[in-house]
């Protein structure tokens, strides 16, 4: 079996590089977090406060 240059290796290494980071960068600009409401986040922050002992 033939040995790969260690230029393909280093071409792999790129291809393969460059793929990871796109598809990264892709997922994180399509996620798009629902913003909470004035309301939820005020009582939330109430409800954080309350404490049951």
């Amino acid at each position: 079996m033939p040995q790969m240059a260690p230029i393909s290796w280093l071409i792999l290494f790129i291809i393969f590089s460059l793929t990871f980071i796109l598809f990264c960068s892709m997922n994180y600009y399509s996620y798009m977090p629902s913003l909470p409401k004035s309301n939820e986040l005020k009582s939330s922050q109430l409800n954080s406060m309350s404490w049951k002992w």
